[in-house]
């Protein structure tokens, strides 16, 4: 009884390694199935686009991971700006999809871990996105309100892939960073101070969604001449 148990206890692990084992070696094929069951219906069987979504020649492998992993595509609804969810498809899958278009329309790859190491020159990429990114993302990486309902996403929780990948490929209403505007050692001293500003302990009290003077501004009115007035009422009554 013993020895029948064990060999069903270690025949049933077997199975569920083996299972796991060909649940995670997706292909290039199955990232096309998963395109042509998800994503065909916007983009088009042939990738060129349709009247509901853009084509996607050129894009590249990183602009698929960073659009699906982070739950913006495939779109939940239209509007002026598609919002980040949680994703729909394990990594597995985003890879293979993301391997498919690489395939058929090549495009920005990923980068060197190198970039992502976060080993950069924080002060220089601090100033860097104080020029380049500050006026849309704020200068705290808090985001910010652009025009038409749209905006610029905070960064406080952005990993270092998607903060490269959205320099490189242009997300929404950001811009490309290519070469001439910012060297990989550039976009890799920026992602380096956002890690730095994410990991930092705030030394001056409460943060108050770092969105500068309004916050601040409301917060005073609000608490700081509330306790005023309390405090007159109080003493008002006390005297009466």
């Amino acid at each position: 009884m013993i020895t029948g148990a064990v060999y069903a206890g270690a025949s049933a692990a077997f199975a569920a390694t083996d299972t796991q084992t060909v649940a995670t070696e997706l292909t290039v094929e199955d990232g096309e199935k998963l395109f042509t069951a998800n994503c065909a219906t916007c983009h088009g069987l042939d990738l060129q686009g349709t009247e509901a979504g853009p084509s996607l020649y050129g894009v590249g492998e990183l602009a698929v991971e960073f659009q699906v992993s982070t739950g913006r595509m495939p779109l939940q609804m239209q509007g002026p700006q598609a919002p980040q969810k949680e994703p729909q498809f394990t990594e597995e899958q985003i890879l293979a999809m993301a391997a498919y278009i690489q395939a058929e329309a090549p495009g920005p790859s990923f980068p060197d871990e190198e970039i992502l190491d976060g080993e950069g020159d924080v002060a220089a990429g601090a100033e860097l996105f104080r020029v380049n990114c500050a006026m849309c993302h704020n200068v705290s990486a808090a985001g910010g309100a652009l025009t038409e309902g749209k905006y610029a996403p905070g960064l406080n929780e952005t990993s270092a892939l998607h903060m490269y990948a959205a320099m490189v490929t242009g997300p929404q209403n950001m811009p490309v960073f290519g070469d001439m505007n910012l060297t990989d050692e550039d976009k890799r001293d920026i992602i380096s101070a956002l890690l730095f500003q994410q990991q930092a302990v705030p030394v001056g009290g409460f943060t108050l969604g770092n969105l500068g003077p309004v916050s601040e501004g409301l917060f005073v009115w609000i608490f700081g001449i509330g306790a005023l007035v309390a405090i007159t009422v109080w003493i008002t009554a006390k005297s009466n």
